[in-house]
């Protein structure tokens, strides 16, 4: 005698399960978004400091910060934050005074900067950031984090970039076809 077929196995996910992956999806969006502008604003702001003729900007920023210990690279690797920190307040501000696109377009700026500019001081700091335990446990998570939502939104972004294939303007026309065909039939029957 075989066994009894096993159920679907969407049909098998416990609603707990889904609403936890509800949750976790934006969770790793903010995530990759954060890594993406990361790694997309690292090397324009050090385009921008090239081009503002500073050439020696940063062999002067890294011999300033040879001679520190890393407790006091750190303090130097949150100064962005400290600078910028005015900023986002100001934001907040015309963000309660109703001035939406103001506020929005402060806080944006802010946001691009300060991760701008963290990157680029990370990149002159990380040696001796990591030499501190905890601080390189905490770079470890976040770099476990971002693969961890790389797994988690990749097949989601595959199945959209599936559908988007669908539509293009090259193939719409043939998926237009087929869905009115399945239309038509889907009445018919």
């Amino acid at each position: 005698m075989s066994p009894p077929p096993r159920p679907h196995r969407r049909l098998r996910r416990s609603p707990l399960r889904l609403l936890s992956r509800l949750l976790l999806v934006p969770v790793a969006l903010v995530l990759l978004l954060e890594a993406w502008l990361w790694e997309r604003l690292r090397p324009l702001v050090a385009r921008v400091v090239d081009l503002i003729a500073w050439p020696r900007f940063k062999v002067v920023i890294t011999a300033l910060i040879a001679p520190l210990p890393p407790p006091a690279t750190l303090v130097v690797f949150l100064v962005p934050v400290a600078v910028l920190f005015p900023l986002k307040l100001a934001g907040l501000w015309l963000l309660a005074h109703g001035r939406w696109v103001e506020a929005g377009l402060v806080l944006l700026a802010a946001k691009l900067a300060g991760v701008g500019v963290t990157a680029f001081v990370f990149d002159l700091t990380r040696d001796k950031l990591l030499r501190m335990g905890w601080f390189a446990r905490v770079h470890d998570w976040t770099l476990r984090a971002v693969a961890w939502a790389h797994r988690l939104t990749d097949p989601v972004k595959a199945r959209i970039r599936a559908v988007m294939r669908l539509v293009l303007p090259r193939r719409a026309g043939r998926t237009w076809r087929l869905l009115r065909r399945i239309r038509r039939r889907m009445r018919a029957a």
